[in-house]
């Protein structure tokens, strides 16, 4: 057999198998077995050194011509057998769009954050406006324009985290109700307004105290105003939060903003005021602050005390939240561990 008739029989076997061939693996060892530097058409040619010089060239020319065959066959039966098993990977992977599809787990607000909401949207349906002011606070709208001059001793109610001499993390959320004292028109009508956010002090973190917490402040300039709105006020305030059996009472206490102040005590809503560990068998559960806007706090804003009055609280949301869900520790609304924070759903 010559050598010509050598390389047209390689050629259909190797076609042949190339043909048969199931996966890729099997055309690449033909591949590698047949045009290999060692391979059969390698061997085939090695025997052109015995052919006359004529007839060299034209074995040659019919063994690259073989070998671009089985080349060409090996790239498109490896195309074919590509795609069949992208086609089978396909549908084996397909996606049903008749299967329900999987929930996806939604988020909802902090529970300190629900608590200011509902606290919010109360004051809202009452007409008061909802004012945000800096962290970031000036001495004189944190402690002077609140009837608190840099000598006053009840400065040491508060410890405080001072940038500079005059600039500070505000104590309260009190210096935004003396910023918009300053601006308020009272021609457009009352002044009407809560002032929610996080306040700074230097407290040791503890169960029951942080040094970041929040507040809400609530504040109301008009002419004629009395201690039976801010009662009633507040009362409204403790029947939406704790129910609405939820009795308060107001006790005498000092405030530098206010004149007369008042501690506001609510109804004790684990045990109704029979007297439990909650309420220390008081019957009742001290829960804010209040009372009258002091004179000097609305001379300081450029009011008139002749003829605007006003009453002004405040509360803290964190404090109410520990109590409405019975939380020990305020540090538990600080840790982001989402299964003590998963227990508190909001609904609707």
């Amino acid at each position: 057999m010559n050598l010509k008739d050598k390389l047209e029989q390689l050629k259909e076997n190797s076609l042949s198998e190339i043909k048969s061939a199931s996966d890729t693996k099997k055309i690449n060892d033909i591949r590698v077995h047949v045009l290999g530097k060692k391979g059969p058409i390698t061997e085939v040619l090695r025997g052109m050194r015995d052919l006359p010089a004529d007839e060299r060239p034209k074995v040659g020319s019919f063994a690259n011509k073989v070998r671009d065959e089985i080349s060409e066959a090996i790239t498109q039966r490896r195309d074919e057998l590509e795609i069949a098993k992208t086609a089978d990977k396909l549908e084996q992977e397909k996606i049903d769009v008749t299967l329900p599809g999987v929930p996806v787990k939604q988020g909802q607000p902090h529970v300190l954050e629900q608590v200011i909401d509902q606290i919010e949207k109360l004051f809202l349906g009452m007409g008061y406006q909802v004012v945000d002011g800096p962290e970031v606070e000036e001495d004189h709208y944190n402690f002077e324009m609140l009837n608190l001059p840099k000598d006053h001793p009840a400065r040491d109610m508060q410890d405080t985290f001072y940038i500079t001499n005059s600039i500070l993390m505000r104590t309260q959320t009190s210096p935004v109700q003396a910023r918009t004292m300053e601006k308020h028109d009272f021609s457009q009508g009352p002044l009407k307004m809560i002032s929610p956010g996080k306040v700074y002090r230097r407290d040791t973190d503890d169960a029951t105290h942080s040094h970041q917490f929040h507040q809400v402040e609530g504040l109301v300039i008009d002419k004629h105003i009395t201690m039976a709105d801010l009662k009633g006020t507040l009362q409204q305030l403790a029947k939406n939060l704790f129910g609405e059996e939820r009795e308060i009472r107001m006790r005498p206490s000092y405030f530098p903003f206010t004149e007369p102040s008042a501690e506001v005590d609510v109804s004790c809503f684990k045990c109704g005021g029979k007297g439990c560990a909650v309420c220390k068998y008081t019957g009742w559960i001290e829960t804010l602050g209040a009372g009258m806007v002091h004179p000097n706090v609305l001379k300081m804003a450029g009011i008139d005390p002749e003829i605007y009055g006003g009453f002004a609280f405040g509360l803290g949301p964190d404090r109410f939240a520990m109590l409405k869900y019975g939380v020990n520790d305020i540090r538990e609304f600080y840790l982001n561990d989402v299964r003590f924070l998963e227990q508190f759903s909001q609904k609707g």
